[in-house]
């Protein structure tokens, strides 16, 4: 399992906006150059963070990209399911039922507990521990 390129971008975007301080706006211009993202990619990751409830974009001279909430309320998990959708390391464990094999399967278990496992770690893990 691999989080797309999209997902770690907008990662570096939020990192970049919780080190810049509270309330603190920055030109998407010079996060996409700070954080190596190019800036077309980066407008189409902004509005969907802005979509999610996790940034606040403003245009003109005064303009710019910041957090919509405190970085200690955004989690590493808001960030990429709010680009990637849940997450989901197997199809078996999205629905019940979904799999044939499920009642007698061996791994069905192991796949339920490494998502549960990887949800909670990216639920508790919030910007204002990353950006210290």
């Amino acid at each position: 399992m691999q989080i797309t390129r999209q997902a770690d971008y907008a990662i570096r975007a939020v990192l970049y906006l919780a080190q810049l301080g509270p309330e603190q706006r920055a030109a998407t211009s010079v996060v996409a150059q700070e954080k190596r993202i190019p800036p077309s990619f980066l407008a189409k990751i902004i509005s969907q963070l802005s979509i999610a409830g996790l940034l606040h974009t403003s245009r003109g001279a005064r303009g710019g990209v910041s957090l919509a909430r405190h970085p200690k309320d955004i989690s590493l998990l808001d960030v990429v399911e709010a680009i990637d959708g849940p997450i989901l390391l197997n199809e078996c464990v999205s629905d019940a039922g979904n799999c044939v094999f499920e009642d007698e399967c061996p791994l069905h278990p192991i796949w339920k507990e490494a998502q549960m496992q990887l949800v909670e770690r990216l639920r508790n893990t919030h910007f204002d521990q990353l950006s210290q």
